[in-house]
């Protein structure tokens, strides 16, 4: 009983277009209570006819009523609010626009608890208890609260639809299957239901396992982040630690190499000014017995003469200069050429580990698919984006090519260039690779003129000395390249040469999409005309290279210089 008058506290004081407790509560003429901002809203709708009803009664006012807020009602909310109970019980809860309401309750309706698929028919809490308590609806489906039952009903016949057509695939009443769909393959609703209940409870384990694969590979591909994270921070730390370690030494040595040279410096110039100082005290002594003897010589006494002359006339010992070592002025040149030395050999070894280092960058596998590869240039201004400034590298050059302008010509000589040794040089080839390792997009040109040239693309682990296959460019795995002759290119890779048509030119431009495995060849003139095109992956970084191909003193070849 008390449940119940608490149910009818807050039916009697809740708002009836809400459905929920009061809020500033007002009172309007006829004496029903609504929340202010409800009743407003309601007759902000009925501006136009300028006539202003209650919802409940229906009531009209003119003109609009004036709205004060009830302020002993909404006390008493307030005080029904600090109770607690301001939800009520389920079996009290009223339908709202988003709920299935109970057919059976009149006015007010209540939240619809099932559904009857027999009787086509929603029902509360109260108006369900007898398909629970009487025998006579044991057979009747109930199933959770639906909006869709009318589409069970058949619109031809207004019966329910308890048949299915296969071969129309589409549910049927009983008289369906007599008339329009006779002779068809129909089978109950319940039936068609229990095979696709199969078929969907497979494709559920489909589904299931599909997800758990997909877990693990999300799982996989999160542990690979976290490797990949862990690994990095720790390359990081560990190259940041020995990268300060190699600077503090670096620093260490230039305080030694300077320290050095002062205090060699200090020595020189002390041993110099010792030889000053003594030539100096020379100078004066001899300057002194100069007087004398110029004074002795004036004297007018010829035996005073002769007394005197003796002790004046013998000279003691002299510094003479001839004594006096001097160097060249380049006291410490060596010092210099030594640190230059040093420093060419860092610069090598810094070059090819980070040439490895970008290597094992790229070898970074974590199973994503790659980004969509931009299209190929078309036109000359297009190639032109990507160009490269590239050097010949003097420490690959055969001894006797001469590398000139900046290091971009080289030209056959008839003596060895004074390279000093290295490992990288070729030795038995006239060939040279650049400076610059090539990886991504690059575009560059090189000027050739007869007798001709190889222009190619090596990795640059070649070999150095060897024989021509192995050194050769185009000769071997490791190195692509187009032969310029007058009249004649051929295309040349793993001793395999391809002839190629094209026009004559002695400007070629160069095309590498390292990434894509692309390596292109173009006749540049007028227009730009395409000569040979290979496609190949790549698993190193690049270098250009040239190759005089003809004992010709004075051939040249010169990589263009595009921007």
């Amino acid at each position: 009983m008390a449940q119940k008058g608490v149910q009818l506290d807050r039916e009697t004081y809740s708002c009836s277009i809400c459905l929920d407790l009061l809020k500033n509560p007002v009172t309007i003429p006829c004496g029903h209570s609504y929340c202010m901002n409800c009743i407003k809203s309601h007759w902000d709708k009925e501006d136009e006819e300028r006539d202003y009803s209650c919802p409940q009664c229906r009531q009209t006012f003119t003109p609009r009523p004036v709205l004060r807020k009830n302020t002993m009602l909404a006390d008493l909310v307030e005080k029904l609010k600090k109770t607690g109970l301001q939800a009520a019980p389920a079996d009290h809860c009223y339908a709202g626009p988003e709920d299935v309401a109970c057919d059976v309750c009149t006015g007010r309706k209540l939240r619809a608890s099932k559904s009857c698929l027999f009787c086509l028919i929603s029902f509360c809490e109260e108006h369900l208890q007898p398909h629970l308590d009487s025998p006579a609806y044991k057979k009747h489906k109930l199933v959770e609260p639906s909006k869709k039952l009318q589409e069970n009903v058949c619109s031809f016949h207004d019966e329910v639809m308890k048949m299915f057509c296969r071969t129309d695939q589409q549910s049927i009443c009983y008289l369906c299957s007599v008339d329009e769909h006779k002779g068809h393959d129909t089978v109950s609703a319940a039936a068609e239901r229990t095979e696709r209940q199969r078929g969907l409870e497979g494709t559920r384990l489909d589904i299931q396992q599909r997800i758990q694969d997909r877990e693990k590979d999300v799982k996989l591909l999160q542990q690979e982040v976290e490797a990949i994270n862990g690994s990095a921070d720790k390359a990081v730390e560990h190259s940041e630690e020995m990268l300060t370690e190699l600077i503090r030494l670096m620093e260490k040595r230039r305080s030694d190499v300077k320290q050095q040279v002062r205090s060699q410096q200090e020595t020189e110039v002390s041993r110099v000014k010792e030889l000053q100082e003594k030539l100096e005290q020379e100078i004066t002594e001899l300057k002194r017995r100069d007087a004398e003897l110029q004074k002795l010589s004036l004297t007018e006494d010829h035996n005073q003469f002769l007394q005197d002359y003796p002790s004046l006339s013998a000279l003691c010992g002299s510094t003479h200069s001839s004594s006096i070592k001097t160097r060249p002025l380049r006291y410490f040149e060596d010092v210099t050429a030594a640190v230059s030395g040093v420093r060419d050999k860092i610069q090598d070894v810094l070059r090819e580990g980070w040439t490895n280092i970008s290597q094992t960058g790229t070898e970074l596998d974590v199973l994503l698919s790659q980004p969509r590869p931009e299209p190929e240039p078309k036109t000359r201004a297009e190639f032109l984006k990507y160009s490269r400034d590239i050097t010949l590298d003097p420490n690959t050059a055969y001894t006797k090519l001469l590398l000139s302008d900046g290091n971009r010509k080289a030209t056959l000589m008839k003596d060895e260039q004074s390279y000093s040794s290295h490992p990288e040089r070729f030795i038995e080839w006239r060939q040279v690779l650049s400076r610059e390792s090539l990886t991504g997009r690059c575009y560059w040109e090189v000027k050739w003129r007869i007798p001709g040239v190889r222009l190619a693309v090596a990795y640059k682990s070649i070999s150095r000395a060897g024989n021509r296959n192995e050194c050769g460019f185009g000769l071997n795995e490791k190195s692509w390249g187009l032969d310029c002759q007058p009249k004649c290119f051929t295309f040349w890779n793993n001793d395999v040469q391809t002839p190629v048509s094209g026009p004559q030119s002695f400007r070629i431009g160069v095309y590498l999409d390292h990434s894509a495995g692309v390596l292109s060849f173009y006749s540049i003139s007028d227009t730009m005309t395409l000569l040979y095109r290979v496609q190949t992956t790549f698993t190193e970084p690049l270098h250009a290279g040239l190759w005089l191909r003809f004992s010709d003193v004075g051939d040249i070849a010169e990589l263009c210089k595009l921007k």
